[in-house]
């Protein structure tokens, strides 16, 4: 009896041992066993991330709940193959919420060798209509302090990282252009700001409450910001003396550069032009 119990003991301690060696350790951060990788494969010079010509393929990323006691606010990561460490992304979707074509975009980052995570701001849900994509960027729009804290858990997930330098950038589109300047402004600390389309701030004093650089890429025939504003804005960053790439792209409208395939004829020469800028604004704030 006694050399049974000492068997089971035995056992006990090593299965104790093989469950603890296997479980995740660092709070939220997966071990690099449980996380999938996207294949190191930047583009070439003259190529464009595969998402945005409609090309992108299934996705190799993974849903990541970042936010604390909150399970309703499910992100996207997409890691790069390798030990790293790397430098990091938020990306921050538009107004209809986190899609696919988001995703996929998180994963061209990836092969570009930043680790990003695609924020939820909407608590899982995606509009379908013009109704409901309004109805939900107005929530978000009027709940500023959740949608700030949402952002700040984002950068602290991906600080806690052990593969992660410690540098992280933020960038949008339309509603998420907006949102990423205003965490520019009020956020917790990070390196760089992008920003495609999105509501503008035209005050130096304000602006000049960022601590870091800001890229820019807007449209002639965006309706919803005249080109008139782009210009305040940009003005209103030199004034305020924060480093800044900010250009206006002629014949194309608002929303064309995430769904170039959707006239590649107009929007694929704008296209290319704001995607090599990007790269070098990133390459230039987050891995010099």
């Amino acid at each position: 009896m006694q050399r049974s119990n000492v068997l089971l003991s035995l056992l006990f301690f090593a299965l104790f041992g093989l469950f603890s060696a296997c479980a995740p350790t660092g709070g939220t951060n997966e071990t690099a066993e449980l996380t999938p990788r996207v294949a190191y494969a930047p583009t070439a010079e003259g190529e464009m991330p595969p998402a945005i010509i409609g090309n992108g393929g299934a996705l190799e990323g993974m849903d990541l709940q970042y936010v604390a006691s909150d399970s309703s606010t499910t992100g996207y990561l997409a890691v790069p193959a390798g030990d790293g460490p790397f430098p990091a992304l938020v990306i921050i979707h538009e107004w209809n919420g986190l899609t696919d074509r988001v995703r996929q975009v998180a994963d061209d980052f990836a092969a570009e060798g930043y680790i990003t995570l695609a924020v939820d701001l909407y608590s899982g849900q995606v509009g379908t209509s013009q109704e409901e994509n309004v109805a939900l960027m107005t929530a978000a729009n009027e709940n500023m302090p959740s949608v700030i804290a949402n952002l700040n858990a984002a950068v602290a997930y991906l600080k806690g990282r052990s593969d992660v330098t410690g540098k992280v950038g933020a960038m949008g589109w339309c509603f998420g252009g907006g949102i990423a300047l205003s965490f520019g402004l009020d956020g917790d600390q990070h390196d760089a700001t992008a920003m495609f389309y999105g509501r503008l701030i035209d005050d130096p004093a304000r602006l000049a409450q960022m601590d870091h650089a800001v890229y820019g890429t807007f449209a002639e025939l965006d309706n919803g910001i005249p080109t008139e504003e782009v210009l305040a804005f940009e003005e209103a960053l030199k004034g305020a003396g924060i480093e800044n790439d900010v250009h206006i792209y002629d014949a194309v409208g608002h929303g064309f550069w995430l769904r170039i395939d959707e006239d590649m004829e107009v929007r694929s020469s704008a296209g290319l032009d704001a995607w090599t800028r990007l790269k070098a604004f990133l390459d230039k704030t987050l891995r010099s």
